[in-house]
């Protein structure tokens, strides 16, 4: 599934070459997604100047005067911008044609979502109650420590938690809480300030360092301009289990927790 990196990767790829040019054709070739694409959306859309493409948690939010457009990309989808001309594949679903150019949103799963919001996109019941973006000021680890307090549940889905900090998905937990030497089941609430704070020291790092290189490759994820991340070639825990840590030489460890593969070093991460 593409991660909060992978979507800001995309977000990167797709602004400069949209934001600011005109919507000149809509085209909905499949409008069973996860929630059907609206229907009026060529309507609303044609002729339309779109103002910005920004992101909140995996969702990118493209602005125009009188709404927004919400596109998730789900667990298998893309966002690429093509030429016009370029013959749709069979799981090309959604265009949005700006003259010579196409956004065009590719979906074999069809679990991604197209949808419109004329009020404020922050307040739609898919985002409104998200938590803090990990980049930004509001996200520390005195913020982790106080929503932690009183609370059993393992540190590794307490850190998934959109309610807790968006975009922190299963590849990026595992990473960080290698790097804070954080043990992923330990309890939440037993984790001092102090450790929380190099937590969200980790867990800005880890998705910089993605951001930075394109996000991480996955079967299914390509960026906006049809190639890969690179990410996954610095991974140090995820996906090894049994090579050795690159701290101390044991064995990394596999073991679900929360419904997820879980990946530490039972050395390193207490």
């Amino acid at each position: 599934m593409p991660e909060l990196p992978e979507v800001e990767t995309t977000r990167r790829g797709i602004a400069p070459l949209i934001e600011g040019r005109r919507v000149s054709a809509v085209v909905i070739r499949e409008s069973r997604l996860r929630w059907p694409v609206p229907e009026r959306l060529p309507e609303l859309l044609s002729g339309r100047k779109l103002l910005q493409v920004t992101r909140r948690a995996k969702y990118l939010l493209l602005r125009f005067t009188h709404g927004t457009l919400i596109l998730h990309l789900g667990m298998s989808g893309s966002l690429r911008v093509v030429p016009a001309n370029t013959p749709p594949a069979r799981h090309d679903h959604f265009d949005l044609l700006f003259g010579d150019w196409c956004l065009r949103l590719r979906d074999p799963r069809r679990f991604g979502a197209v949808l419109w919001m004329e009020e404020d996109s922050l307040l739609h019941p898919l985002l409104r109650s998200l938590g803090p973006e990990p980049l930004s000021t509001q996200f520390h680890g005195a913020h982790l420590h106080r929503l932690s307090r009183g609370r059993r549940i393992a540190v590794k889905p307490f850190l998934m938690d959109g309610r807790v900090v968006v975009g922190v998905g299963n590849i990026y937990a595992n990473e960080a809480l290698f790097q804070a030497g954080i043990h992923p089941a330990r309890a939440c609430g037993r984790i001092s300030e102090r450790r929380y704070e190099r937590l969200a020291e980790a867990v800005k790092a880890v998705l910089q360092a993605a951001i930075d290189q394109g996000g991480t490759t996955l079967q299914d994820f390509r960026q906006a301009d049809g190639n890969p991340g690179y990410f996954a070639q610095e991974l140090q825990v995820y996906g090894r289990a049994g090579q050795p840590c690159p701290h101390c030489g044991n064995p990394i460890r596999q073991r679900t927790i929360g419904q997820r593969s879980s990946y530490y070093c039972g050395r390193c991460q207490r």
